[in-house]
């Protein structure tokens, strides 16, 4: 056998060996997610709070507790998370938002807050709705290829219900 073909299927061999592995790590985060998932919603509580500020913010900059920065791993303390600055009774606190909600989250109003712990789950309007803010977001490049993508297949839907095959 030639070396190039020991060489690739060395390389084949590697690379179903970690398509396996990174299967089985999938399954196990994804179990670990539905478990904190349940947990959160069993300590979820309403409340009222006026939100005074919301910015995307690094964990180590953003005011939390420190029993919360000492507790994180090293790797999720780099990233920029959505942090939300609220006036709940009478104390101003600092809360990590959900960044599904960040968008939708409106400032210097009141809203009733699904929270667990220091997390922002759900947000809804206490005096009507909230008003979402006119801007767009930026796409990343794999979104607008989606999007693109999502209009192709309507556009075909659409061109096949005007034209149908005919049957002879």
């Amino acid at each position: 056998m030639p070396v190039f073909a020991i060489v690739l299927i060395v390389i084949a061999i590697i690379l179903v060996a970690l398509t396996i592995v990174l299967y089985f790590l999938g399954r196990k985060a994804e179990k670990r997610q539905a478990e904190q998932e349940a947990q959160m919603a069993a300590m979820a509580q309403q409340v009222s709070m006026l939100i005074i500020d919301k910015k995307k913010m690094r964990l180590k900059n953003a005011g939390l507790p420190s029993s919360i920065t000492d507790n994180t791993p090293w790797y999720a303390k780099n990233p920029k998370l959505p942090i939300v600055k609220a006036k709940v009774g009478p104390k101003i606190m600092n809360f990590i938002c959900d960044a599904n909600i960040y968008d939708s989250i409106p400032v210097k109003k009141e809203v009733k807050a699904t929270i667990s712990g220091l997390y922002i789950t759900k947000v809804r309007g206490l005096h009507g709705k909230i008003e979402t803010t006119g801007k767009k977001k930026k796409l990343s490049f794999t979104q607008k290829i989606q999007n693109k993508l999502k209009q192709y297949r309507e556009e075909e839907k659409e061109f096949q219900k005007e034209n149908p095959k005919k049957k002879k």
